[in-house]
């Protein structure tokens, strides 16, 4: 009996060294796997769980959340497509988008993107925010679906040799910087690496978006964009990428983009001057400018909250700093071209916090943004929505924070107010709160011998350039 047993002995610690070995294996390459980032399906049978990965916040950025699931088999036969995929990606804080490859189809009504798989597969589905803010309310999403077979397919009544992004403009647009920060740079983002051939799908269309970033639009794509609203189609295309992804505030993650090409935001101010005929793409050195010539400056006039009080006395500062200084209002309603060609003919850029500073995408590199930061601890706000953007485009960055004393909330709400008091009170009380005082009730007088500084800062640079 004892002998009899000894095969079944050895048959059970062979099993058990395997079973380990496999283990090992296993938690080797999962490792390898968390640590590029990719998880991919490679069998019908494995099944990957739709799960919520961990973000960092906005000044940290996770980079092993991209999840790839392929509609393909452990052996492949002939004829079996190694296109079909769906590809997740949620890099980072605010985005999550998604590219599906192979028989693409759109119902816009529906707003429904099917993967019709070559093979049979598994039915699969995922909810998708086409807008980059993935938690902004009221945008409604996109249901993207992998169908286990063709037999429930949408019939294609448009069919496309190109491929198609799909995005909202929905959400925050109509405030400069959101329309360039969550939309405009994420879609050349999405689609350059397409050079044209490529077909813009629109929800949430605003009939006076497209119209007022036409030029840009036009330069992405060859071809008119397409409300999807109102379209009764399915548009069938070999690649659909749904929604666009927003690196960071205004600005872009080389390593973060799609396709073989790097670029960064340099690239997409220069893809601006080209797109409005700029004439300066740099600020020239000194020795090249005629005899007399001063720096301009460029003030940025506010007709409501946030405005320079003492506008004047501020100009004359500047002026005896060494510069060529005027006030401008920067209007939506003259047009972006307008604007920028003003800003290019200029090498600073000086504003009070807020959207018009997104003009600084149109400032010569090499050219100077100063940023005069409201009262109320808006400092970290203002570095991360324009500070380390204008760093990346390759500007000159200077701020200047207002004291209480130069804040008009002092005047309005007394010293003994909680908004003067005690600012990161009212930062804790909630972004309502913040933004009443901060930003809509609050002008600024500022102290021109406090800020002769910082403009004799922005000088000497320019001169160094």
């Amino acid at each position: 009996m004892k002998k009899s047993w000894a095969p079944m002995i050895h048959l059970n610690v062979g099993f058990v060294v395997g079973a380990l070995f496999m283990l090992l294996v296993y938690l080797v390459v999962s490792q390898q796997a968390a640590i590029s980032g990719l998880s991919i399906a490679t069998t019908v049978a494995q099944r990957i769980s739709d799960k919520q990965l961990t973000k960092g916040p906005s000044e940290s950025f996770v980079a092993s959340d991209v999840q790839r699931i392929r509609n393909k088999p452990l052996i492949r036969g002939s004829g079996e497509s190694d296109n079909d995929k769906v590809v997740l990606n949620t890099k980072g804080y605010y985005s999550e988008t998604c590219e599906v490859d192979g028989d693409v189809r759109i119902n816009g009504t529906a707003l429904s993107v099917t993967l019709v798989p070559t093979t049979s597969s598994e039915h699969r589905e995922w909810k998708i925010q086409p807008y980059s803010r993935k938690i902004l309310p009221g945008i409604r999403p996109v249901t993207v679906t992998q169908l286990p077979d063709g037999a429930a397919a949408p019939a294609c009544t448009a069919r496309y040799a190109m491929p198609a992004v799909l995005f909202s403009v929905g959400g925050l647009t109509g405030n400069f910087w959101h329309d360039f920060t969550d939309v405009l740079v994420p879609l050349f983002i999405a689609s350059r690496r397409y050079g044209g051939e490529v077909q813009l799908l629109i929800t949430n269309m605003e009939s006076w978006w497209p119209a007022a970033y036409k030029p840009i639009l036009r330069r992405l794509s060859k071809y008119d964009a397409v409300d999807l609203d109102a379209d009764e189609h399915v548009r069938c295309f070999p690649r659909v990428t749904v929604g666009v992804h927003m690196h960071r505030d205004l600005g872009i993650i080389p390593e973060w983009v799609p396709g073989r090409r790097r670029f960064a935001m340099p690239d997409f101010t220069r893809f601006l001057r080209d797109i409005y005929a700029l004439p300066r793409a740099a600020v020239p050195p000194p020795a090249s400018q005629p005899p007399g010539r001063r720096p301009r400056l460029l003030l940025i006039r506010r007709t409501h909250s946030r405005r320079f009080v003492n506008e004047e006395e501020i100009l004359r500062a500047a002026e005896a700093a060494g510069f060529e200084a005027a006030p401008i209002e920067l209007r939506r309603d003259v047009g972006v071209e307008v604007n920028a060609r003003e800003v290019n003919a200029h090498d600073v850029l000086l504003g009070v916090h807020g959207a018009g500073l997104t003009n600084m995408l149109f400032l010569p590199p090499g050219g100077v943004l100063i940023q005069v930061v409201p009262y109320g601890n808006m400092e970290h706000i203002a570095r991360l929505e324009y500070g380390e953007p204008a760093k990346g485009m390759g500007l000159k960055y200077l701020d200047y924070s207002v004291t209480a004393e130069e804040s008009t909330l002092l005047e309005m709400l007394g010293r003994d107010h909680l908004a003067i008091k005690d600012p990161e009170a009212v930062h804790r009380s909630g972004w309502n709160n913040m933004t009443h005082f901060y930003l809509n009730k609050q002008s600024v007088r500022v102290d021109v011998a406090r800020f002769a500084p910082t403009l004799a800062q922005a000088f000497d640079h320019l001169r160094q350039q």
